[in-house]
């Protein structure tokens, strides 16, 4: 039986839930020759040995473990273009999408009348009271509000993580895909130059079955990064913008800090834009609120910028840390010092410690992303 359908599982600690999902697969396609892809990244409790166990009792089920980068839409996009079927669909592993409408979808699709089939949280007929999340289902009304109004993508659901399209109209564009954030569907919608023929099915979106949402407290953020690199992306890359966003707010926390040692610790008056101090406390302060904000940074841009290569755990965190802050001693130095020279050339204080953190941004960007989160 020639092969129909390919059906993209990103994974990340699903291991309680795959080898159910295989089963409702199998049962909802009956006399359709599938396969499902499960894209695992590298999850911690074993879910790419279970998909292998599953591989070996069925050929049905194959793997891609990947190895150092994370991050559900660039999932998506390589197992779709990893199989053979002419359709491929995508969809969660968690059991929250309803493997019965695949077969409808799949019928739109291969009829011609559509290029695309999705499944709907908000559609006529949906229903999200089995989630159990109203404050959930709050933010992806809002979620889905705002990629309308941006995008200009007229769906119900525009944000839905359930749908179908046809293999070559994925891998034609798929080089112009972003990878970027949770949204895939509203990825390839805003990207794919002609109109897409849509059908919508109202979903029945389901809780979990087992374990904890993939969609951590970055989720919104994610979203918001999509939508930037959708449209500045190509021109100021999304890791500097993001990297230089979490910079510009380490400069607030390095000036609350330093106000904070010279005028409430150490009590030294500001005057007409300088502090009443001597060189020496000068100095001294503006080193601790330079190693403040460089903590500052590290933590966020482990959490936002460098979230597909978030280290997690105390001690993976602390050498990160520590890789940081060797990464940034010289940015430090060439902050300190690039702000003294400045203030014997009698610039203003604010302005000379904003050029000195200048200077070491560049630095920090440079070495961070290549020794802390990147690879040799």
């Amino acid at each position: 039986m020639k092969l129909r359908l390919g059906i993209v599982l990103p994974t990340y600690n699903e291991r309680g839930n795959l080898r159910g999902m295989v089963e409702r697969l199998d049962a909802a396609l009956q006399g359709i020759a599938w396969e499902a892809i499960v894209v695992d990244d590298n999850s911690p409790d074993g879910t790419a040995d279970e998909a292998r166990a599953l591989g070996a009792e069925d050929p049905r089920v194959r793997l891609i473990q990947r190895i150092g980068r994370r991050g559900l839409s660039s999932a998506a996009i390589e197992g779709m273009c990893a199989t053979s079927a002419p359709v491929v669909a995508v969809m969660d592993a968690d059991h929250q999408h309803d493997p019965a409408l695949l077969p409808g979808m799949l019928a739109a699709v291969e009829s011609g009348d559509y290029d695309l089939a999705y499944a709907s949280r908000f559609a006529e007929g949906a229903s999200t009271e089995a989630w159990g999340r109203p404050d959930r289902v709050k933010a992806s009304g809002l979620a889905n509000a705002i990629a309308r109004k941006v995008t200009g993508v007229e769906l119900s659901d525009p944000m839905s993580g359930y749908f179908m399209l046809r293999s070559e109209t994925l891998r034609k564009d798929a080089h112009r895909l972003s990878g970027v954030g949770f949204k895939i569907l509203l990825d390839i919608l805003a990207t794919v130059d002609a109109p897409l023929r849509i059908k919508e099915f109202p979903m029945n979106f389901a809780a979990r079955a087992e374990g904890e949402s993939k969609l951590d407290r970055t989720v919104v953020f994610e979203f918001l990064v999509g939508l930037y690199d959708k449209w500045l992306g190509r021109i100021i890359p999304t890791r500097f913008a993001l990297f230089g966003t979490v910079g510009a707010m380490g400069v607030v926390v390095q000036f609350a800090m330093l106000f904070l040692v010279l005028s409430v610790i150490l009590g030294e008056p500001f005057k007409y834009g300088h502090w009443d101090s001597g060189r020496t406390t000068f100095n001294m302060a503006n080193a601790i609120a330079s190693v403040t904000a460089m903590t500052f940074n590290f933590a966020l841009n482990n959490e936002l910028t460098y979230a597909d290569k978030r280290l997690r755990g105390l001690l993976p965190w602390l050498r990160g840390w520590a890789k940081f802050a060797m990464a940034c001693a010289v940015g430090v130095l060439a902050n300190v010092a690039t702000t003294d020279a400045l203030k014997r050339m009698h610039f203003h204080d604010v302005v000379a410690v904003l050029i000195g953190i200048i200077v070491a941004s560049v630095w920090n960007f440079a070495l961070s992303s290549k020794f802390v989160w990147g690879r040799y």
